[in-house]
C-alpha cells in the first residue's frame, strides 16, 4: 500500500462502502469510517442528481456534526435510466428487471459528494456523472448473473468493478465514480484544501 499521501488534519469517511473503502485505502489515505445513520428513505429530491447530491449533504452533515474539526466525506452514488432511479433490488426478480430494463442501452451513474469541516466554515458538494452502456443481454446470461450475491447490495443491481464488468460495452465519464467514489475530483478537492498532501509529494 502506498504511504505517500499524508493528512494534515483527520479525514473522516461517512460511510461503511467497500467499495469507497477500498479505493481509499489503495491510495494509502489515512482516514476513518464513520457511520452516518441517515434514512435514505427520508429523502426525496425532484430530480435524480438533486437526491445523489442532497444525500451526500446529509451524510456530510450528520457526521460532521459529531466531528466538526474534521474533513469528512459524504458520498452517495444512484443508477437512472429514463429519470428513474434504480436502487438496490429487494429480490431476484427485481433484479432481473433492472437489469432487463438495462439490457443494451446507455444509463446514467451520478455520485453526489460533499467535503465539510465545520470549524473552518467549509461546505464543498457536487455531483459526478457518467455514462454506462450495457451490451444486449441474453436471459441466460441475467439469470446467471441474478443469482450471484453480487448485485443485492448493488444499486442497478450490478458491480462494474465485479462480476459484472461481462456486461459493460463502454463507460463515457469516470470508471470510479461508477465504483462509487470520483477518486479524481474527491482528492483534488481535498489537496486543494490542504486535507492531504499531493500523490507523490513528501
Amino acid at each position: 500500500m502506498p504511504n505517500n499521501i499524508k493528512k494534515t488534519t483527520k479525514i473522516i469517511l461517512a460511510s461503511k462502502s467497500p467499495r469507497r473503502i477500498r479505493m481509499l485505502e489503495q491510495l494509502g489515505i489515512d482516514f476513518e469510517i464513520v457511520e452516518s445513520h441517515v434514512d435514505e428513505e427520508a429523502i426525496s429530491a425532484a430530480q435524480p442528481e438533486d437526491y445523489a447530491q442532497i444525500l451526500s449533504i446529509a451524510k456530510a452533515t450528520a457526521v460532521s456534526r459529531r466531528y466538526p474539526d474534521h474533513w469528512v466525506i459524504g458520498a452517495d452514488s444512484i443508477v437512472t435510466i429514463d429519470d428513474i432511479i434504480l436502487n438496490k433490488p429487494s429480490s431476484p426478480s427485481h433484479a432481473k428487471e433492472m437489469l432487463t430494463s438495462l439490457s443494451g442501452r446507455t444509463h446514467r451513474v451520478m455520485t453526489g459528494y460533499s467535503i465539510f469541516r465545520q470549524t473552518v466554515g467549509h461546505r464543498f458538494t457536487d455531483v459526478v456523472i457518467s455514462e454506462v452502456t450495457f451490451k444486449t443481454l441474453r436471459e441466460p446470461e441475467i439469470d446467471w448473473y441474478i443469482k450471484k450475491p453480487e448485485p443485492y447490495d448493488k444499486a442497478g443491481a450490478y458491480a462494474i468493478q465485479g462480476i459484472g464488468a461481462f456486461m459493460v460495452k463502454r463507460i463515457n465519464g469516470s470508471y470510479t465514480n461508477v465504483v462509487g467514489l470520483p477518486l479524481a475530483e474527491v482528492l483534488d478537492h481535498l489537496v486543494s484544501v490542504n486535507a492531504i498532501n499531493r500523490l507523490g509529494q513528501k
